[in-house]
């Protein structure tokens, strides 16, 4: 939910700009539907609120889906890899698809099955309390994958993250904390409101 208010901002500046053709964007997990076709929750998402009110070029969508994770990677690697990936914080230290006793930090783009208070998480979190479309797995780009990029951006906001983004920025990188590990990245960004910045040491 954070990143509503960039989506909002950039719309604003990308739409009907033909300088940003040159501009691609990926989508760095992925949650299929159960038993449905076509894209899954990510995707539908980013189009309902940045790539459709912005206009941006079917071409300039490029997609990760749970079929073609094994090869993302390497096409990153062709395309001369991700310049900027914007990220938000869950309150429990997790990035992307990457959640505390789950993920390891050498890990690329992977597969991981959806289960135990996962399936309650995704139902509530991503398909609106419908258990029916929890599907078996989601992708997601691993640490590995998100450290590569040559800038990362964290967007925080929230009492309710203040504890989460102190331990990422100045807690011991840990795997129990997924995104602790973003402090080792040379071009790291944080955008912080004030209620989410309050427990950071400052000076």
């Amino acid at each position: 939910s954070t990143p509503k208010g960039m989506y909002e901002y950039l719309i604003t500046l990308v739409k009907g700009k033909p300088w940003y053709d040159n501009c691609y964007f990926y989508n760095f997990d992925e949650i299929p539907f159960r038993g449905k076709e076509g894209e899954g929750v990510t995707i539908t998402n980013l189009r309902n609120l940045f790539f459709t009110p912005a206009g941006i070029k079917e071409e300039n969508i490029q997609k990760l889906t749970i079929d073609n994770y094994r090869e993302h990677d390497q096409k990153l690697a062709r395309e001369g890899g991700l310049d900027l990936v914007v990220l938000g914080l869950g309150v429990d230290g997790h990035f992307c698809g990457n959640l505390p006793n789950t993920t390891h930090f050498h890990e690329q783009t992977v597969e991981f099955p959806i289960q135990g208070e996962m399936v309650d998480i995704v139902a509530h979190g991503e398909l609106g309390g419908d258990f029916s479309l929890v599907p078996d797995s989601y992708v997601t780009m691993g640490p590995k994958s998100i450290m590569a990029a040559k800038n990362l951006l964290i967007i925080v906001s929230g009492a309710g993250k203040a504890q989460a983004l102190k331990n990422v920025l100045q807690g011991p990188v840990t795997e129990d904390v997924p995104a602790s590990v973003l402090q080792l990245h040379p071009s790291l960004m944080v955008i912080a409101d004030k209620a989410a910045a309050a427990e950071l040491a400052l000076g």
